[in-house]
């Protein structure tokens, strides 16, 4: 017969100790000293000159402090190894959407409302949705583009606006003495708020630095400008492709100049007053 092999260890299976389970010394948790049969709940734990322990008190009030030792409690009778309780996760700030206003995770698009923001183009309309696409969905504000302002008037009439159906109208290149700001003035009222950047287009609202150029050229008139943005950057005179590079080059509000920034927010707060749906 072949006999069977022992371990180092010839104490009877019976007589063994099997590890005490163990147990986070969390506040409030009622356990026995097993030693002393002080029996508390955890106040805190604390690692101190001599090692982890833990303070208890009893019902009259009275703390004891005890090393954290393996079984050195029972719990519900039974012996437990108390252990630091793990360190609460590091609170997040709250996110931020790409306009820098505070997230709100899950929220669903809201029904859309009946006032507008209308652009002169569709890089225009691009760029707004970049940056503040959360906050419109969540305000339930639709934005669309003109391809131009010269029949302003006529859409503002054709829109309507009034109580509760306001229009918020953002230009380019609005500057005292041009046409832009002429034909602002036409259609500006209580229902309609027309505000607008001093840029000839709205690629000059990006930071040069954000899409890493020193500067955004000076055009000559007379000639085409994102033509000759082109050129003088050396890009190949592709609108669509230039425009689709620098809206590439926009993370956030912080890629933006602050003239096209106050302005947009400005028209959010227009066409969303306190009380209107």
């Amino acid at each position: 017969m072949r006999s069977r092999p022992y371990g180092p260890d010839l104490t009877p299976p019976w007589k063994r100790h099997r590890p005490a389970p163990e147990v986070p010394a969390e506040r409030d948790l009622v356990v026995e000293e097993a030693a002393t049969g002080f029996c508390g709940a955890v106040v805190r734990c604390e690692k101190t000159a001599e090692g982890f322990t833990v303070t208890l008190e009893d019902r009259f009030g009275k703390h004891r402090v005890f090393p954290l030792v393996p079984r050195g409690f029972l719990l519900d009778g039974k012996a437990v190894t108390l252990v630091r309780p793990a360190a609460p996760a590091p609170s997040r700030p709250p996110g931020r959407t790409a306009s820098g206003s505070v997230a709100v995770p899950g929220a669903r698009a809201r029904v859309a409302r009946e006032s507008r923001i209308y652009v002169e183009g569709r890089h225009d309309a691009e760029l707004v949705e970049r940056v503040w696409g959360d906050d419109l969905r969540i305000e339930g504000v639709v934005v669309e583009y003109l391809e131009g302002i010269d029949d302003l008037p006529a859409i503002v009439a054709d829109f309507a606006p009034g109580p509760g159906r306001r229009l918020g109208v953002l230009v380019d290149h609005l500057l005292p003495g041009t046409k832009e700001h002429r034909i602002a003035a036409r259609v500006t009222g209580d229902a309609v708020l027309v505000v607008g950047h001093p840029y000839i287009d709205v690629w000059q609202a990006v930071k040069p630095a954000s899409v890493g150029i020193p500067a955004w050229p000076v055009v000559p008139r007379g000639e085409v400008w994102k033509e000759g943005v082109c050129r003088r950057l050396g890009w190949p005179v592709d609108t669509p492709a230039a425009w689709k590079r620098i809206l590439s080059k926009v993370d956030s509000y912080k890629d933006l100049e602050p003239e096209l920034l106050g302005r947009v927010e400005e028209l959010i707060d227009f066409v969303t007053p306190p009380g209107q749906e």
